[in-house]
């Protein structure tokens, strides 16, 4: 159940039944010479309407656009600073709090989210206090990175070994080729790619990271590849999803 395709007589009865929502986030953000821009999006909706049918959940529109600001070096790139970013989540939460959600589960294709995403759910917490919603203190937020997931992890690790390196991976590619084989890119890639260096500003890190690469080799990524990532984690993130719906 699609929240953008739903009416609100739709959402009400949901209500009554459940009070979950699965919200995908994502980045708009460079991915080397053959990753979409809007990868880690296109990972986190597609995994998030897999869980969401598979579990009967709403989801939520796609948050497209993260915390990506060194990144912004590169052409096509779109951030977020970490305060908009808190600012931004606290009104979504808030906003569907007062219809009567209380377990929002964010399904986060982004790694340069995480820290920003459990900063804006504790700032949350306590606005949702302060305006005295009559459930505020049932109001519940997870993040679930689906490239984190166990079982990812594992076939990233038989498929790629240490190419699959820590951003624009195989892994992330081969999702993307998956949903969108008509979008696939292909072009020679440097044998020498960036690696183990800090993250700092934007310039530092496109000085560090020239083509974008940290440590990987999307080229071996296939569509087919990307179909066993999608499985694995819908089948994870399903499991994770109503332990965390079922919970206290």
């Amino acid at each position: 159940m699609l929240l953008h395709l739903s009416t609100w007589q739709e959402v009400e009865t949901y209500l009554q039944q459940s009070q979950g929502i699965i919200l995908p986030i994502g980045s708009t953000e460079q991915h080397g010479p053959t990753g979409l821009i809007g990868t880690d999006a296109i990972c986190a909706e597609a995994i998030a309407r897999g869980v969401g049918e598979a579990t009967q959940a709403v989801v939520g529109p796609t948050i497209n656009v993260g915390m990506a600001l060194h990144h912004t070096a590169f052409p096509g790139t779109i951030s977020l600073r970490p305060s908009t970013m808190i600012q931004l989540l606290r009104d979504y939460i808030t906003c569907l709090a007062k219809s009567g959600f209380t377990k929002f589960y964010f399904i986060n294709g982004h790694g340069g989210n995480i820290a920003t995403l459990k900063a804006a759910f504790s700032e949350t917490y306590a606005h949702l206090e302060d305006l005295q919603i009559p459930n505020a203190q049932r109001v519940q937020c997870q993040v679930a990175n689906w490239f984190m997931c166990g079982s990812v992890y594992q076939l990233a690790k038989e498929l790629y070994g240490n190419q699959e390196g820590s951003h624009a991976t195989p892994s992330e590619v081969a999702v993307t080729q998956y949903v969108y084989p008509e979008a696939i890119k292909q072009t020679p890639l440097s044998p020498e790619v960036g690696t183990g260096h800090r993250i700092y500003g934007a310039a530092d890190f496109r000085q560090k990271y020239p083509d974008g690469r940290m440590g990987s080799n999307p080229a071996l990524a296939t569509p087919e590849h990307g179909q066993q990532f999608y499985e694995l984690a819908v089948k994870e993130l399903s499991n994770g999803y109503l332990e965390f719906l079922n919970a206290d």
